[in-house]
């Protein structure tokens, strides 16, 4: 089974070697066909440490890293 990879945007990083991602998705309300955007936060994890607030990623799913880091920054 392939690893999921989402995109989002660096909103914290003041933890050691892990990053807050926000990754925002947008659907159609399915009773109001309205477009709806629905944020969620991320702990990844950055091994090099050298993401800042703003920045563009990638991340991908891995194995657990810690209690609530099962992400992997894979591209800035």
């Amino acid at each position: 089974m392939p690893k999921r990879v989402l995109q989002g945007v660096v909103v914290s990083d003041k933890q050691a070697k892990t990053v807050v991602v926000k990754v925002e998705r947008r659907f159609t309300h399915p009773l109001l066909k309205k477009t709806v955007r629905r944020s969620k936060n991320y702990q990844a994890h950055d091994e090099l440490n050298s993401l800042k607030i703003g920045d563009r990623v990638s991340i991908e799913e891995s194995k657990p890293i810690s209690k609530n880091k099962r992400w992997i920054v894979v591209a800035s």
